[in-house]
């Protein structure tokens, strides 16, 4: 936690007084002693998190392939390409099972 002097602006550091801890300035002659433990804690706002995919609503109109589910073995998968990385790179294919009680999501 940094503190500023009230009259300059500049940070205040932590000397060792005669009798206790303070904080000095060093451009002006600002003091004042340290007379309770000082913390503050600030907990910032995190962003919400956007699906890259786009969410459930990119798979409504996509096409269906023949392409095995590793997780239930259905024979047929929904997929769509999407460019993740620079243009010189291949596209990724993202594949959603077809089967409605399974609907696992992996990438080629």
């Amino acid at each position: 936690m940094l503190l500023f002097c009230p009259t300059c602006g500049n940070v205040l550091r932590v000397e060792q007084g005669s009798t206790c801890l303070r904080f000095s300035c060093n451009t002006c002659p600002y003091i004042v002693n340290i007379a309770r433990r000082v913390s503050s804690r600030t907990y910032p706002k995190l962003k919400e998190v956007d699906d890259v995919l786009g969410g459930s609503a990119a798979w409504e109109n996509v096409d269906s392939t023949d392409e095995r589910c590793p997780k239930c073995s259905h024979p047929r998968a929904y997929f769509m390409q999407i460019q993740t990385r620079s243009a010189d790179e291949p596209m990724t294919t993202f594949y959603k099972c077809c089967n409605p009680q399974c609907s696992h999501n992996w990438r080629e």
